[in-house]
């Protein structure tokens, strides 16, 4: 026999042409001349040469498919299946790609056919072409459809529509449910359909253990098929006699409810079950025109926008979380009897599903996560770089190709590290600053923009750390207006600097280097504290007004480092802490990933303490408080002596590890 087939290099195709290359027909594929590499890729995949499988070139969006008039009349009379798969199977195509795809591209399949007068025109529809019918939709219904509002379901609704009023050669109609992927293999091409769904699972079991249950939702059924069964079923009833002009559902009749299959795939993807599931009907008491209006708020809008936009599923999906329509396959089932084909049961190949979308599918395999391709070309401030996290930090950056802007008080110290860091093959700039004084910040902010343009990375590093009890400060009030002077007005200065050319792009992204004592409120540091804490609420008002304008707030909450801010403090050499190096990850992985707060689960502990028993969270701090002394220039006295360290104190530090005493 010989076959012709448009979308025979898509995703259903690939398996077809397998099948019907395994009956020992010739298959002629219709291929766009720009995609012939592709077919011949497949070739070798289903072991055939260009004897086997035939390219025809053409382009579904012209008359009779842009055949040239030799090929269809080589074709006239000797092609006895015609199958015409191409389409648009996406939910969030633009509607003009998807009425040239769906209907006018078989409207030009109908007129090749015609001119091939191929033997049986075989449609590959969908039940995209029910609309949202509520009820049963059966094998010979098709004017019943319901709300064909989004192109997807009216442009499959009218495709069909076009082969029952216009064919003029015999054909047969198939309605394929949500086609996924190999039942045994797991092979899909994209994501759609549930697999959007399969991010939001994915940082679910990243979140909580699989023990924990979880609350979800029910949902209408959802008619899901694997690949396999499609392929299968369409192959043997295109073959069977007598079933001309019929319409077939190859659909599973005993779908599962959405809930049913997010619960299926988070036991394949080891993530908790949803035990409690809600319906929707239980707020059927709510008026219509209510739950409208708490949809259109606009807070409400931008929340579920932004949820949506990070788990990656289009808006559009949503409106098929209640899907009200369930399909009879009486007459497919009839053709199939005794044929051993049947849809397998979701719980058996969903590990399968699940595990291919994981290794070749998820969207996160196919974004640069890396420092590089995140700074590369980009200018990038840090400030306080000629040392411990500062200096740690501006080598990644200069390793990792970013256009580097380094600020510091001392110009000998600037000097060297720019020697250091063009050896490493930098592309650095140093401007000498003191960003304890406003006017030096205004002179640093200029010499910048004039100099590169604009800013796309604000590293807030540079900062003064006061370890000192307030008993010991009283007559020190110099000591809080020196940490406010740098650590809060010299980042603010330079950050109202910067933001208006970051507002201007459209683009930028501000780090600041906090301090875990902000979330553990942590004593003798009070001035050093209050200014990192003050530096912390301006940021998030500022990132409050911006949201929208994709200029983006990181804090650092860092836990002890061993830098030379911390060197002065004797009894720190006995404690845990952590290398410059490994903070100076912390502020790449900021970075890169951008998220609000970057703090270890001991510093959010802490502040979760304090929120909800301040005073046992005051009592922890005070026993540290007494347990490790101020040092002898805190107290004014001099002392050459190193500290001595004690057991009970070592052993209280590594379980607060990271926290300031």
């Amino acid at each position: 026999m010989n076959y012709f087939l448009t979308g025979g290099t898509g995703f259903i195709g690939r398996f077809l042409v397998e099948k019907l290359l395994a009956r020992g027909g010739t298959v002629h594929v219709l291929v766009r001349e720009q995609s012939q590499d592709k077919l011949e890729r497949l070739r070798e995949r289903w072991g055939a040469d260009s004897d086997r499988v035939k390219a025809v070139i053409g382009d579904l969006s012209r008359p009779g498919l842009g055949i040239a008039s030799a090929e269809l009349e080589a074709l006239r009379g000797k092609v006895d299946h015609f199958f015409h798969l191409a389409a648009v199977y996406d939910m969030g195509a633009d509607e003009d790609a998807q009425q040239t795809a769906n209907i006018e591209g078989t409207r030009h399949a109908l007129e090749a056919a015609e001119q091939m007068q191929a033997g049986c025109f075989h449609h590959v529809s969908s039940i995209a072409a029910a609309g949202l019918f509520k009820g049963t939709f059966r094998e010979d219904m098709f004017e019943e459809a319901e709300k064909l509002d989004h192109p997807y379901l009216l442009t499959k609704h009218e495709s069909e529509r076009v082969v029952r009023e216009s064919c003029k050669v015999p054909f047969r109609i198939y309605r394929p449910g949500m086609v996924i992927g190999h039942s045994s293999t797991g092979e899909m091409d994209k994501v759609d359909g549930p697999y959007y769904f399969f991010k939001l699972i994915q940082k679910i079991r990243h979140a909580i253990p699989q023990w924990v249950p979880t609350i979800g939702i029910e949902g209408g059924r959802l008619n899901i098929v694997p690949v396999d069964f499609v392929v299968d079923a369409l192959d043997h009833i295109a073959h069977a006699e007598g079933e001309d002009g019929q319409c077939f559902h190859l659909v599973d009749t005993d779908p599962y409810k959405v809930g049913e299959i997010l619960n299926i795939f988070s036991d394949a993807g080891h993530a908790p079950r949803m035990a409690m599931r809600i319906d929707s009907r239980m707020f059927g008491f709510v008026p219509p025109f209510i739950r409208q209006s708490l949809k259109n708020l606009p807070p409400v809008k931008r929340l579920t926008g932004a949820v949506l936009d990070d788990l990656g599923i289009p808006p559009s999906v949503m409106s098929f979380i209640n899907y009200p329509t369930r399909f009879d396959a009486r007459e497919t089932e009839r053709v199939l009897k005794g044929s051993g084909i049947e849809v397998p049961r979701l719980p058996d190949y969903a590990p399968a599903i699940w595990d291919y979308w994981e290794r070749h599918l998820d969207p996160d395999l196919f974004k640069d996560r890396t420092l590089k391709g995140t700074v590369e070309g980009r200018v990038c401030v840090v400030t306080g770089a000629t040392s411990g996290i500062g200096l740690a930090t501006a080598r990644k950056l200069a390793e990792a190709g970013a256009v580097l802007v380094i600020g510091a008080r001392t110009k000998e110290k600037l000097d060297e590290v720019v020697a250091e860091l063009e050896e490493l093959g930098g592309n650095v700039h140093a401007y000498q600053c003191d960003f304890a004084d406003m006017d030096d910040c205004d002179r640093f902010v200029k010499t910048v923009l004039d100099n590169h343009g604009k800013v796309d990375v604000l590293v807030n590093n540079a900062g003064r750390s006061i370890r000192r009890s307030l008993a010991l400060s009283f007559d020190r009030f110099h000591d809080f207006e020196r940490t406010m002077q740098l650590n809060y007005f010299g980042a603010v200065r330079l950050i109202m600097g910067f933001a208006p050319s970051m507002l201007e792009h459209n683009r930028g992204h501000v780090v600041n280097i906090s301090s875990i004592g902000v979330l553990t409120n942590a004593p003798r540091f009070s001035s050093y504290v209050a200014s990192k804490s003050a530096l912390d609420a301006f940021s998030r008002c500022a990132a409050a007004e911006w949201s929208d304008r994709n200029v983006t707030f990181t804090t650092i909450n860092m836990p002890l480092v061993k830098t030379p801010m911390i060197a002065p403090t004797k009894i720190y050499d006995s404690v845990p802490t952590l290398t410059p190096e490994e903070a100076a990850q912390m502020v790449a992985d900021a970075i890169v990933y951008r998220p609000k707060r970057i703090a270890t689960r001991l510093g959010i502990f802490a502040q979760v303490l304090h929120a909800l028993a301040p005073k046992m969270g005051e009592i922890v701090m005070n026993t540290g408080y007494r347990m490790f002394p101020d040092t002898a220039a805190a107290a004014g006295t001099k002392s050459g002596e190193k500290p001595k360290v004690s057991t009970e104190q070592v052993a209280f530090a590594a379980i607060m590890r990271g926290i300031y005493w």
